[in-house]
């Protein structure tokens, strides 16, 4: 088989199942891993597929949302990264929120042990690392859990984080860009994001570069809503004085 017929192939698994993987297509017309990922990278290029996280999905999917397992493995190094230098944006004292992502989630494990803070959460994962933590006064918000995310939504979500005001909000956005704003697959999550955002004085963005320039369904806010976007390296410069006119600062670790 050429590479032009395996790719219309490769095409129509995606749009039939919604998702095709490497390893499976690798089986299925018996070629190397390699060879699939160039196949999937020219459909990529050609705008028929989008690239994700061990395969890809149809173009056009923007309610795509991969479980947190996948999440928690994707570009892991630049959320290292990424959560290492938001710790320097704690405050020595005081209120945060820390949003449901696996970012925001490494900036928990890393806060040190000396720091006092009180910090309001709607997510099950970020609760559980800091449950321990003695210099933290947790508040755990309530709601319905979302299984994907492990996130915690609507009505009490909601009224929680309307009843409250926090000095600083770390949120993650599955995309974000100036022209579209902040992203995210689901509805309900969106709009506990939107409550958060309304709900601190100073808001930084977690998000690795990849998610630059991708759209969702389900948007949340603008890039001017946020004070500070701490991402990785692989973010252009002229991508980063293009935020930074728009009043959002921008860190590159």
């Amino acid at each position: 088989m050429y590479a032009p017929e395996r790719q219309q192939e490769i095409l129509r698994l995606a749009r039939d199942g919604g998702r095709v993987d490497v390893v499976s297509l690798a089986e299925e017309f018996q070629v190397t891993a390699e060879t699939i990922r160039r196949d999937l990278k020219a459909l990529d290029r050609a705008g028929l597929v989008r690239r994700v996280h061990g395969g890809a999905i149809p173009a056009g999917r923007l309610d795509f949302e991969p479980d947190l397992a996948e999440r928690e493995g994707t570009s892991a190094d630049e959320k290292d990264r990424i959560a290492k230098a938001a710790v320097a944006e704690l405050p020595v004292e005081g209120t945060l929120i820390l949003d449901a992502g696996t970012t925001v989630a490494r900036l928990a494990a890393a806060i040190p042990l000396e720091s006092s803070l009180t910090v309001v959460t709607h997510s099950l994962p970020i609760a559980a690392r800091l449950a321990d933590h003695p210099g933290i006064q947790l508040h755990l918000v309530g709601g319905r859990v979302r299984h994907r995310t492990r996130a915690a939504v609507d009505a009490w979500a909601l009224r929680a984080y309307g009843e409250i005001r926090a000095d600083v909000l770390f949120v993650a956005a599955n995309g974000f860009s100036a022209d579209h704003g902040l992203t995210t697959p689901d509805l309900a999550e969106a709009a506990v994001k939107r409550a958060a955002l309304a709900a601190a004085r100073r808001v930084v963005l977690l998000a690795d570069s990849a998610k630059h320039g991708q759209e969702h369904f389900a948007r949340f806010g603008d890039l001017s809503d946020v004070d500070l976007l701490i991402t990785d390296s692989g973010l252009s410069q002229d991508d980063a004085v293009a935020i930074e006119r728009g009043g959002t600062e921008v860190l590159c670790v």
